[in-house]
C-alpha cells in the first residue's frame, strides 16, 4: 500500500518508523524514490521524528542534482512499508501483515546493533557531503567618502595611498572624485570586502593615516553582496 499523506502527522509518523533503520527510501544510495517521497513531504518533519527528520535533511542536501539520481520516479503509494494503517477508517490491518512489518526491529540485541551501525553510517555520509560543500563566505560592498584638507590636495596622490593598503579579504575598485565646494573635490572609493577579515574601523584608520592628504573618511554606502 506505501506511504499515504506525507503531510500529515500520521503520515509523517509512517515515514520516521520506516527510516528508523535505513538511510533512504530504496537501496543504499539516494535515488529517484527518495525525491518523489522528498516531494510529498510539505515541510521539515519536528524534530521528535529524527528518523524522518535526519532523512529530509540528508535529501536536502542533493537538492541541486535531483535530477541525476538514479532510477524512475514513481508514484507516492508505491514506496514504503508495503501495508499502513489505514487512517481514514476504511479497516484495520492484518494483524500477520504487522509483524511482518517489524519498523523497529526486535529485541534482538544483534538486530539493534545493526539499526544502530545503519543509522551511523547514515550521519557519516551526511556529515562528509557537509564537509565537501564549499564554505559561503559573507561580503560586502563598501562605498567611501574620503575628504581633503583643501583644493591644492594632490588627489592623484591621495587615490595611490589609499589603493597601496592592502589586506586579505579587500579587493579595491572604481574611484571618482565628487566635487564638494570651493574648488574642494572628495575621493569616492569601491572596494569589496569579506566581512570576517575586514571591517569599515579597520579601513578608517589605515585611510586616515595618510593625514598630510586627508582630513576624515565616512561610509556613503555599505551593501552585502
Amino acid at each position: 500500500m506505501g506511504f499515504r499523506d506525507l503531510k500529515s502527522p500520521a503520515g509523517l509518523q509512517v515515514l520516521n518508523d520506516y527510516l528508523a533503520d535505513k538511510c533512504y527510501i530504496e537501496g543504499y544510495v539516494p535515488s529517484q524514490a527518495d525525491v518523489a517521497v522528498f516531494e510529498a513531504v510539505s515541510s521539515p518533519p519536528p524534530a521528535d521524528l529524527c528518523h524522518a527528520l535526519r532523512w529530509y535533511n540528508h535529501v536536502k542536501s542533493y537538492e541541486k542534482e535531483k535530477a541525476s539520481l538514479p532510477g524512475v520516479k514513481k508514484a507516492l503509494g508505491k514506496y514504503g512499508p508495503a501495508n499502513v494503517e489505514d487512517t481514514t477508517g476504511s479497516g484495520a490491518t492484518d494483524s500477520k501483515d504487522d509483524d511482518d512489518i517489524d519498523l523497529f526491529g526486535s529485541d534482538d540485541g544483534e538486530e539493534s546493533e545493526e539499526a544502530k551501525k545503519l543509522r551511523e553510517e547514515c550521519l557519516a555520509q551526511y556529515e562528509s557531503k557537509l564537509a565537501k560543500k564549499p564554505a559561503l563566505v559573507a561580503k560586502s560592498s563598501i562605498l567611501l567618502d574620503v575628504k581633503t584638507w583643501d583644493d591644492e590636495t594632490d588627489l592623484v596622490k591621495l587615490e595611490e595611498c589609499v589603493r597601496s593598503i592592502q589586506a586579505d579579504g579587500l579587493v579595491w575598485g572604481s574611484s571618482k572624485l565628487v566635487p564638494v565646494g570651493y574648488g574642494i573635490k572628495k575621493l569616492q572609493m569601491q572596494c569589496i570586502v569579506e566581512d570576517d577579515k575586514v571591517g569599515t574601523d579597520m579601513l578608517e584608520e589605515q585611510i586616515t593615516a595618510f593625514e598630510d592628504y586627508v582630513q576624515s573618511m565616512d561610509v556613503a554606502a555599505f551593501n552585502k553582496i
